[in-house]
């Protein structure tokens, strides 16, 4: 094998993510020594400006630092600023946000599955590419997809940046007249969803396993996605949770020279957060209509122990957790009744409140502390892509290792790789600062 001396590559920007970023390769005699993300996007500051607010205002602008998972962003927000109060939500209120969440997951995961995704798989360099030779299946995914924005219009009011969310519930809840024909789209999307997994069962994935622990909500009776118990699934097979509010006694945070965007670590240790680890922590959970598309797909019977680490399989998960969610969306539709008042009160409390939810790409954590008068003192946002740096870089340096070992792959060639491998995990970088120029230093 030919080992190349030093050499600078540079890709103006990584397409089919969200954000901007840099990756540096350091090899040295075939051996990759270091792969660091580079996230060079200017930090948000939305803890920042978020003190002095009202206690009443999170919700609204925390769904702006993402166009995409806004409603994670609220819900998390919700949950925080309502446990610090000491509020818990009628249950028929509790439903509504679920649907609203659905509508979210069904809306981003198959934006991602077919337009940032598939492309890859099918050799394509864009969705518009992809839809030349696809037409069918890329209408069918806009189609899956206008389903879920139907949802978030209704509930939220739109379906980018929802404005119909508040503390306690809604500005105004549907009525079931008002929900008829989102349910008419979603049965149609039931079968999408359910051509979509078959459609991705048949792509060719490459061999690759992630090493990092995962991290995922988890609840005792239905798949987690609204709230949950942060529960860890180690790479050796050993599990173990601890409470919402003691999240950051686990996951830690610190500044990195080559990001603007934390790093976190679970207990010292590398860590995913995602689809892959929803399916490997609570897939025993989902629906049978979903248990059903998993086994079909090939992934498996999570009620028997099956757990997907091959991130390039990610695009399946994402698909299967597409059927589940449309099947929850129809039935939480069925069993609607309009709740008397479409918000709980909750008046302020001096205190300190901790929220997660499941945003499409990950566990999303926020924490609040408030005065007496409702004003947020301090705030703190934990999104998913922050906590995945450090397992996407670990994935990297492993899937480039191997290439280097199978041949001499060209600077072309390790480019390309490195974008499909950040792609596996859909991260959305504009949230993750608190891909692609590729550098690889060959020596």
């Amino acid at each position: 094998m030919t080992h190349r001396g030093s050499r600078l590559l540079h890709v103006g920007s990584l397409s089919r993510v969200e954000g901007e970023g840099a990756l540096r390769l350091h090899i040295h005699e075939g051996t990759v020594t270091d792969a660091q993300l580079n996230i060079y996007e200017p930090p948000r500051f939305f803890e920042a400006f978020l003190r002095g607010r009202s206690y009443t205002e999170p919700p609204d602008i925390t769904a702006r630092v993402c166009g995409i998972c806004p409603v994670a962003y609220q819900m998390s927000a919700c949950a925080a600023i309502e446990d610090a109060c000491g509020v818990t939500v009628d249950p028929a209120i509790r439903d509504l946000r679920r649907l609203l969440y659905c509508g979210e997951w069904i809306e981003s995961q198959t934006l991602h599955i077919y337009l940032l995704h598939a492309p890859d798989f099918l050799g394509r360099a864009s969705a518009i590419e992809l839809a030349r030779t696809h037409q069918g299946e890329v209408e069918r995914g806009l189609r899956l997809k206008k389903a879920g924005n139907s949802l978030m219009e209704l509930l939220g009011g739109r379906a980018v940046h929802p404005v119909n969310v508040r503390l306690g519930g809604f500005h105004r809840v549907p009525t079931r007249t008002e929900l008829r024909p989102v349910e008419e789209q979603l049965k149609q999307a039931l079968d999408d969803a359910w051509d979509t997994v078959r459609w991705v069962a048949g792509f060719e994935f490459p061999d690759a396993r992630i090493e990092a622990d995962l991290l995922a909500l988890a609840e005792p009776d239905t798949y987690a996605i609204e709230s949950g118990t942060p529960t860890v699934l180690r790479a050796d097979g050993s599990t173990g949770s601890f409470p919402v509010p003691d999240f950051t006694e686990h996951v830690t945070e610190t500044h990195l020279p080559h990001s603007t965007a934390l790093h976190s670590r679970l207990d010292g240790r590398l860590h995913l957060t995602g689809s892959l680890a929803r399916f490997a922590i609570s897939g025993a959970q989902l629906s049978p209509v979903a248990l059903q598309a998993a086994v079909e797909a090939g992934l498996g019977d999570p009620r028997e122990g099956a757990v997907c680490r091959n991130p390039f399989r990610s695009i399946m998960v994402r698909a299967v957790e597409t059927v589940y969610a449309v099947g929850e969306a129809l039935r939480i539709i069925n069993a609607y009744e309009p709740p008397a008042r479409p918000y709980t009160d909750v008046p302020p409390v001096a205190g300190i409140g901790h929220g997660a939810t499941e945003a499409p790409r990950g566990l999303l954590y926020h924490r609040y502390e408030l005065d007496a008068a409702g004003i947020v003192t301090n705030a703190l946002l934990v999104p998913p892509t922050a906590q995945n740096q450090g397992a996407i870089e670990d994935d990297l340096r492993l899937l480039t290792q191997r290439a280097i070992g199978e041949g001499d792959p060209d600077d072309r060639e390790l480019t390309a790789l490195c974008e499909r491998a950040i792609r596996n995990h859909d991260p959305c970088i504009s949230c993750s600062t608190h891909f692609l120029d590729l550098t690889v230093i060959r020596s």
